[in-house]
C-alpha cells in the first residue's frame, strides 16, 4: 500500500511538472498563433510585451495571456492610440493547441480583459478609427474552415476600464470610466440567452453642452440571442442612472444597411424623489431622508432604423405635476413643481430633433418662478427661443437645495424675458440674429469671488433687453468705501452669459469716492469679509471687452488723493488703456495716457505723465516717484511742470517697481525758496561759504532726466547765484546713491580783501573778468553725502592767471617810458643813444622790483612768493578752506 501511494505521488508530481514544464515548449508557437491572427485580421499597429502559456491557471483547459497591449491607427489617425490593455486573456480546451491553425479554427471558451482604454473615434469627414479590420475576401463559410480563431464563449468580463466615444462631426463626446462588464452565455448556440451586469460613470457632451458628468449608471440586462436572424431581446432588463430606476423592453436587430432598433422604456415608480436621484449626488447629496409630494416620470420609445443617413424615430417625456421636496437639514421647501419636457424625432433626421419644454415651474415662499423653451436643431447650430418670468430670492437657493457654493448668494432677482437666438449668432457676435426683449433687474445682491478683495454690494441694477443690445439702465454699488454709478450698454450678454465670449460693451461710470485699495489690497480691519488672503493683486478680468467714460470726485491711491478724475478707459485683453485722464493733485493738474497690463504674472504698465503748477513739497513729499525720480526737489518750495514717459513692472500693490522702470523726464521748477537744512546743503556750505544756498536763482530751471535699471542719470543744467554760473550734472539711484558734479565758476573779486588790494594794484579792468572754476564733487547717500571740492587747482589757476597779467602790464609800463625818451633825443650822437638804452633798460628793471621784488632773486623764488602770496589771501577770503578740507578728508 505504501507503495502504491509512492507511485501515484510520483506521477502527480510528475504531471504537475508537466503541466508547468509543457507551456514553455508551446511559447513560441503561442506567440506565432497571435502575431499570424493578428497580421491576418487587423489594419493596425499592434505591439505586446510578452504572450504566456499555462496549463495550471485554469485547468483543465489551457490558458493565454497577452501582457501590454497597444494598438496604434495608420492613416488618417496616424500614430494615434486606438488601444492599451494591461492584461488580456483567454481560455480554451489543450487540444485546441494542437490543430493546425491553418487548416481548423481554434476554439477560445473565454476571455478576460483588464484596464482597457479604448478610443472610438469619427472625424469630421467621416472616417472611422474603429475600421481596422482587414477586408474579407472569402465568403462566410470558407472564413469559418479557413479562420484562425471561432469562438464558443461561456463567460467574457472587461475589468476596471475607460472608453471614449468621439464624433467630430456631430460635436458628441461620451466618456465612460470605471467601465465594468461581464456576461455568461453560449454564443455558439442558435438561440440562446447572455445573463450582462454592467457599470460605469458616464459624462455626456453635446454641441458643447454638458448632459452628464460623471453619473453613475447600472444595467442589468438578460438578452435574448437569435444569431441566425442577429436579433437581440430585451427580456429582463432594468438599468439606473444615478439612482432612478429604468426598465426596458424591445430588441435590436442588425441589417445590413444598419440597425433595426424598437425599445421602449420607463421607471418603474412614480415618486418625485426619483427626480432627484438623476440630480448627480454632488449636488442632490443624500436623498433617502427626502420628504417630496407628488409624482414623476420617464417614458421613452426609440423606433426606426439607426444607419449612416437616419436616427430611430424617439418620443422620450418627462413630467411632474404639482410636486414639492423639502431636505430635513435646510429651511426651505420648493414646491409646485411643474415639468412638461419632450424629447422628439418623427422624421428619422439627426437635425430634427428638437427638446419642446413646455414648462419648468415652481415657488420658493412666494417667489414663483415660471419659464419655457424649445431647443431645435441640436446637434448643429443649435436654435433656441426661451421665455422667463418671475422672482428669485438668490438667498433661498442654499436654504432650499444643498448646493455647495463657492461664495454666498445674496439678492432679489427679477425677470421677464423672451430670447431668441442660435448658437452660431452668440459665438460670432452676430447680433442680428439674436432677438431679446423683456426686461430684468437685482436689488440688494452680495457678490464676492477669489478674484475681488472685498464683496460687491450692488443696491440697484436694471436691464432692458432690445433686439440687439442690453440696455444697463442704472448700476449702483458699493465695494468696501468705494461707490459706482453707471449706465451703458451691453452688446453681447448672451455671449457671455452662454458660451465663452467676452463682455462687450460701453460704459459711463461715476464715483464720488473710488479707493484703489479696495480692489488690490488686503484691509485688516474688514478680513472677516474678505474672500481673498495675502496681497495678491486684483488682475482685470479676461472676459472684459469694453470702453468706461470715468468720471470721479476723489480717487485715492495709496497715500494720494486725486480730485476730479475723468477720463477714459478701454479695457481688451486684460488689459486697461487709459486716454486723456485728468485730475487735481497737488495744487495742481495731472494729465496720464498710457496702458496696464495684467495678462502675465507680473504687471506692466506704459504711462506717460504730464504735471502742471504742482506744489513740489506736497508732490515730493507724499508721491514716491518723484522722491526716486528728484530726491534734492524736496527741499524746494514753489511750482513744478513736468512731462515724465515711464515703463516697467508693478508690484501686488499696482505701484511701481522702481528698479523695473526706464523712461525720461523733462522738469521744469518755478521756486522762490530753497530749504538749506538738509544735511546734503549743508555740507555744500560748509565747503563752499562764499556762496550762501538760500539765495539761489532757480527761477525757470529746466532740466532733462533719463532712467534706467535704478538709476537716473540728470543731464548737465545751469543755475546761478549772483554772478556766480552753476553747472550741475550726475546721477542718482532709487537707491538714495548719489554721483553728482557740479562746477561754481567763482569771480575772482569775491575771494577776499587780500585777494582785491592785489587786484587794486594791477589796477586792470581784464582782472574783473577772472573766475575761478571750484569743483564739488557729491557722493555718498542722500541722508549722508559725502562732499569735496577741488581748491588746490582753482588757487593755482588764479595765480597764473594774477602772475601773467602782472607780468603784461609792466612790461607795457616800460615800453611807455621809452617811447617818451626817444623824442627827447632825437638827432644826438650814438653815446648819447646808448646811455639812453640802458637807462631804459634800468627803469624798466626798477619798476619791476618795486612791485614784484628784487630782479636778481632766482625765478623760483619769485614765482613761490608770489604763488604764497595769493594763496594766503584765497585761504582767508575761503575761511581757512585747507583746514576744512582737510577735516573732511
Amino acid at each position: 500500500m505504501k507503495k502504491a501511494f509512492k507511485i501515484i505521488g510520483i506521477t502527480l508530481l510528475i504531471i504537475i511538472a508537466l503541466l508547468i514544464a509543457i507551456p514553455f515548449a508551446f511559447q513560441g508557437q503561442i506567440k506565432d498563433m497571435v502575431k499570424r491572427f493578428i497580421n491576418q485580421n487587423l489594419n493596425a499597429q499592434v505591439e505586446f510585451s510578452d504572450v504566456s502559456l499555462s496549463f495550471i491557471k485554469s485547468f483543465p483547459q489551457a490558458h493565454v495571456n497577452v501582457n501590454d497591449l497597444v494598438i496604434t491607427n495608420f492613416e488618417p489617425f496616424k500614430d494615434e492610440t486606438f488601444a492599451t490593455a494591461k492584461d488580456i486573456s483567454f481560455t480554451m480546451a489543450i487540444n485546441e493547441l494542437f490543430k493546425n491553425a491553418d487548416e481548423d479554427p481554434i476554439v477560445v471558451n473565454s476571455i478576460n480583459l483588464d484596464e482597457v482604454l479604448l478610443t472610438l473615434k469619427t472625424d469630421k469627414f467621416g472616417n472611422n478609427n474603429y475600421d481596422i479590420t482587414k477586408e474579407d475576401k472569402t465568403n462566410a463559410s470558407a472564413e469559418n474552415e479557413s479562420g484562425s480563431f471561432a469562438f464558443s464563449i461561456e463567460d467574457y468580463n472587461i475589468k476596471n476600464s475607460a472608453l471614449t466615444y468621439i464624433d467630430e462631426g456631430s460635436d458628441i463626446l461620451i466618456h465612460l470610466t470605471e467601465f465594468n462588464h461581464e456576461g455568461h452565455g453560449t454564443f455558439s448556440a442558435e438561440a440562446s440567452e447572455l445573463d450582462t451586469k454592467s457599470r460605469a460613470n458616464v459624462s455626456m457632451t453635446l454641441d458643447s453642452t454638458k448632459y452628464l458628468s460623471n453619473n453613475p449608471v447600472k444595467l442589468d440586462a438578460l438578452i435574448g440571442l437569435d444569431l441566425n436572424n442577429s436579433k437581440y431581446t430585451f427580456k429582463e432588463n432594468k438599468g439606473f442612472i444615478n439612482d432612478l430606476p429604468l426598465e426596458f423592453q424591445g430588441y435590436v436587430q442588425q441589417l445590413e444597411n444598419g440597425q433595426d432598433i424598437d425599445i421602449s422604456f420607463e421607471n418603474p415608480e412614480s415618486d418625485f424623489k426619483n427626480f432627484l436621484a438623476v440630480i448627480p449626488k454632488d449636488y442632490s447629496k443624500s436623498i433617502e431622508n427626502v420628504q417630496t409630494t407628488g409624482d414623476f416620470k420617464v417614458k421613452g420609445l426609440i423606433k426606426g432604423l439607426s444607419s449612416d443617413e437616419t436616427i430611430p424615430n424617439l418620443d422620450i417625456s418627462i413630467t411632474s405635476n404639482n410636486a414639492s421636496f423639502k431636505y430635513p437639514d435646510l429651511p426651505k421647501r420648493v414646491s409646485n413643481i411643474s415639468i412638461d419636457t419632450r424629447i422628439k424625432n418623427e422624421t428619422g433626421k439627426t437635425d430634427d430633433t428638437y427638446i419642446d419644454i413646455k414648462t419648468l415651474n415652481f415657488k420658493i415662499d412666494d417667489d414663483v418662478f415660471k419659464s419655457s423653451a424649445t431647443l431645435k436643431n441640436i446637434t448643429k447650430n443649435m436654435l433656441v427661443n426661451a421665455n422667463i418670468d418671475g422672482v428669485l430670492n438668490l438667498a433661498n437657493i442654499t436654504k432650499a437645495y444643498p448646493v455647495d457654493l463657492e461664495n454666498t448668494l445674496t439678492g432679489i432677482l427679477k425677470g421677464k424675458i423672451n430670447t431668441a437666438f442660435d448658437m452660431n449668432a452668440i459665438e460670432a457676435n452676430a447680433y442680428e440674429r439674436i432677438k431679446n426683449s423683456g426686461s430684468a433687474s437685482i436689488s440688494d445682491f452680495v457678490f464676492s469671488s477669489e478674484d475681488i478683495v472685498n464683496p460687491i454690494h450692488i443696491s440697484q441694477a436694471n436691464l432692458t433687453f432690445n433686439p440687439v443690445t442690453v440696455s444697463l439702465n442704472n448700476f449702483k454699488a458699493k465695494t468696501g468705501d468705494s461707490d459706482l454709478d453707471a449706465t451703458g450698454t451691453i452688446n453681447n450678454l448672451l455671449g457671455f452669459l452662454l458660451s465663452d465670449n467676452t463682455l462687450k460693451g460701453n460704459f459711463n461710470v461715476n464715483s464720488n469716492l473710488f479707493k484703489v485699495s479696495d480692489f488690490m489690497t488686503e484691509d485688516e480691519t474688514s478680513a472677516e469679509n474678505k474672500t481673498t488672503s495675502g496681497s495678491e493683486s486684483l488682475k482685470i478680468p479676461a472676459f472684459l471687452d469694453c470702453s468706461i467714460n470715468a468720471n470721479a470726485k476723489t480717487v485715492v491711491y495709496d497715500n494720494l488723493n486725486l480730485k476730479n478724475v475723468t477720463g477714459k478707459l478701454y479695457i481688451k485683453d486684460q488689459k486697461a488703456t487709459l486716454q486723456d485722464m485728468k485730475s487735481n493733485i497737488f495744487d495742481g493738474a495731472l494729465t496720464i495716457s498710457g496702458d496696464v497690463s495684467t495678462k502675465d504674472k507680473t504687471p506692466v504698465f506704459n504711462l506717460n505723465l504730464g504735471a502742471n503748477d504742482f506744489d513740489i513739497s506736497k508732490s515730493f513729499k507724499d508721491l514716491e516717484l518723484l522722491q526716486n525720480l528728484a530726491p534734492i526737489a524736496k527741499l524746494l518750495q514753489g511750482k513744478l511742470n513736468t512731462n515724465i514717459k515711464l515703463s516697467g513692472s508693478l508690484d501686488e500693490e499696482f505701484s511701481p517697481v522702481m528698479n523695473s522702470v526706464s523712461g525720461n523726464a523733462l522738469a521744469e521748477l518755478l521756486t522762490t525758496q530753497i530749504n538749506t537744512n538738509d544735511g546734503l546743503l549743508s555740507k555744500l556750505e560748509s565747503s563752499l561759504n562764499f556762496i550762501d544756498f538760500s539765495e539761489l536763482n532757480l527761477k525757470d530751471l529746466k532740466t532733462k532726466l533719463e532712467f534706467a535699471d535704478g538709476k537716473v542719470a540728470v543731464k548737465p543744467y545751469d543755475i546761478s547765484y549772483k554772478d556766480i554760473d552753476i553747472e550741475v550734472s550726475g546721477s542718482h539711484g532709487f537707491d538714495k546713491t548719489i554721483d553728482y558734479n557740479a562746477v561754481f565758476n567763482v569771480p575772482a573779486k569775491y575771494l577776499g580783501s587780500e585777494v582785491n588790494q592785489l587786484i587794486g594794484k594791477i589796477n586792470d579792468d581784464e582782472v574783473n573778468n577772472i573766475t575761478v572754476p571750484i569743483t564739488a564733487n557729491i557722493t555718498g547717500l542722500f541722508t549722508s553725502p559725502n562732499v569735496k571740492t577741488d581748491l588746490t587747482s582753482g588757487i593755482k589757476n588764479l595765480t597764473n592767471q594774477l602772475i601773467e597779467i602782472q607780468k603784461q602790464k609792466l612790461l607795457n609800463q616800460g615800453k611807455d617810458k621809452v617811447k617818451d625818451l626817444i623824442g627827447d633825443v632825437i638827432g644826438d650822437n650814438k653815446t648819447k643813444s646808448d646811455s639812453i638804452k640802458k637807462e631804459q633798460n634800468n627803469t624798466v628793471e626798477n619798476v619791476l622790483k618795486d612791485i614784484i621784488g628784487n630782479k636778481k632773486t632766482t625765478d623760483s623764488t619769485k614765482t613761490n612768493s608770489t604763488e604764497e602770496t595769493v594763496k594766503n589771501v584765497l585761504g582767508g577770503l575761503l575761511g581757512n578752506k585747507k583746514k576744512k578740507q582737510d577735516t573732511i578728508n
